[in-house]
């Protein structure tokens, strides 16, 4: 008879660990099935874990706490499984004791912030101070304790006011212009932006210049597109030793071609006649005269044009550069003055009560109409023809024929010269010299800076040029001496 194999008795149950009887196939407690496990084998080898001992001197001189492991749930006699913990449940920490959320949350972040980097371009480098620091946000939470969130969120792209700064720091290339607009384009031989396009302002705009005692402005105004005006003024020494001082301005002809070209020749050659003139002894009032034919041979030699020059324009012959010229000469104890055209000198003694007075006529179709009787001065200014010219310098002039004057002030005052575009906001004499400041006699750059400004706030409409000469003499008794050709 055959035998079947007995299992060999197991000390425990796999299920409740309670021991089974001898034979048994299942357990008595929990009805395991003791016939599924398998018989043990004859060895028991053993694997040691090596687990770390705690360190606690070193965790008490680092500072750092030692790790606790949650301790494991007892398992009793009943069926009812014991709690399953997860991995989330346990307050994770890394080998520096910090907890592990911090460190996946900062993780995150300089992900975000390569991200970003990545995607946005670099700047370019630009020479100038460096902005302050700000951080990029990349959210839309307010700071504790500032304003609320505007709903946008910020860019990593640089602030654009910061941009314009650093481009308008930067210095142009060299023998290039920076843009007064945008900042940051370069400007055309045109005198344009190739940026923005933007006309640029041109250097004779507005101009300004104080020699000893004397000084002019020169302004485009406010509706001008340019400064058709330009001045000269100038000091030398007389053969006897005695100074002499010039002051020339001029008006280019709008309806001319080429005015602002015409005004600076005729300023130009004007000046340099007096100089020289003056230096070797010529009387000032025929050395005034010269200067005035020197002026009208420069304007006339701008009408000859190249060859090959403007041959689209059929009628330029009848539309010549040309302006208008007035001067002042200041030599020893005369002033000598000298037109052509509506350009004006007017005197301003120091001694506001002493009386005011215009020292010139303009060529003029209202100042025709006046010397002839026709009209009186209120009813001919008034005319729509009134600042129609008679008289200019050019090609195309009718003929030329120079004023000239001689005064010797017998009392100090301030000889004002300018062009139309001044004395249109201060006609006559006396409003002419409520206009002049009260210290223009010791400071007459800024007494013609004041009249620009004058004319500005009444409008602008013209170009605006004005000298100004201080004559200081001793009071030498009434009456003054005048000499008119």
């Amino acid at each position: 008879m055959s035998q079947s194999h007995q299992q060999p008795a197991l000390p425990k149950c796999p299920g409740c660990e309670e021991p089974p009887a001898a034979g048994d196939l299942f357990c008595g407690a929990c009805g395991y099935d003791l016939s599924a496990v398998p018989a043990r084998p004859g060895d028991r080898p053993t694997m040691a874990i090596t687990v770390p001992p705690a360190a606690p001197e070193a965790s008490a001189a680092s500072g750092v706490e030692a790790v606790r492991w949650p301790a494991a749930a007892e398992i009793d006699s009943s069926d009812v499984p014991a709690p399953v913990h997860r991995p989330s449940d346990l307050p994770g920490t890394d080998s520096g004791g910090r907890p592990l959320a911090e460190q996946e949350q900062e993780q995150e972040q300089e992900q975000v912030q390569g991200q970003v980097r990545e995607q946005a371009p670099e700047p370019e480098p630009v020479v100038g101070p460096e902005p302050s620091a700000v951080p990029v946000r990349h959210d839309d939470r307010a700071e504790p304790g500032g304003a609320e969130h505007s709903g946008d969120f910020a860019l990593a792209a640089p602030d654009p006011r910061t941009a314009e700064h650093a481009a308008a720091a930067a210095a142009p290339a060299a023998g290039g212009k920076l843009c007064v607009a945008c900042r940051s384009g370069r400007v055309d031989p045109d005198g344009y932006c190739e940026n923005c396009g933007h006309a640029q302002p041109r250097e004779r705009d507005h101009m300004e210049q104080e020699l000893g005692s004397v000084a002019a402005v020169s302004d485009r105004g406010l509706r001008h597109h340019r400064n058709e005006d330009s001045f000269a003024v100038s000091s030398t020494a007389l053969p006897d030793g005695s100074p002499a001082v010039v002051a020339i301005v001029c008006d280019g002809v709008s309806s001319a071609s080429r005015p602002d070209e015409a005004s600076a020749a005729a300023a130009n050659a004007a000046n340099e006649s007096l100089l020289e003139s003056l230096a070797r002894g010529t009387h000032p009032q025929q050395a005034m005269h010269e200067a005035i034919v020197a002026a009208s041979e420069a304007v006339n030699a701008l009408a000859q044009e190249p060859a090959g020059a403007m041959e689209h324009d059929a009628h330029r012959h009848q539309n010549a550069p040309a302006c208008t010229l007035v001067g002042a000469v200041m030599a020893g104890e005369l002033l000598i003055v000298g037109w052509v055209g509506d350009s004006r000198v007017y005197w301003v003694p120091e001694d506001r009560t002493q009386p005011t007075a215009r020292l010139t006529e303009d060529d003029s179709w209202a100042a025709q109409m006046v010397a002839a009787g026709l009209m009186n001065e209120a009813e001919a200014y008034a005319d729509e023809r009134a600042h129609a010219i008679t008289g200019w310098l050019g090609a195309d002039a009718y003929e030329l024929e120079p004023h000239t004057a001689a005064f010797k002030p017998d009392r100090p005052g301030l000889v004002v010269v300018c062009t139309d575009g001044l004395w249109n906001y201060a006609e006559s004499a006396e409003e002419m010299a409520s206009a002049v400041p009260a210290d223009a006699q010791e400071n007459p750059l800024r007494g013609a800076q004041v009249l620009v400004g004058h004319a500005l706030d009444g409008g602008g409409h013209d170009n605006v040029t004005v000298a100004l000469l201080p004559f200081a003499v001793r009071p030498q008794g009434a009456g003054s001496a005048c000499e008119t050709v």
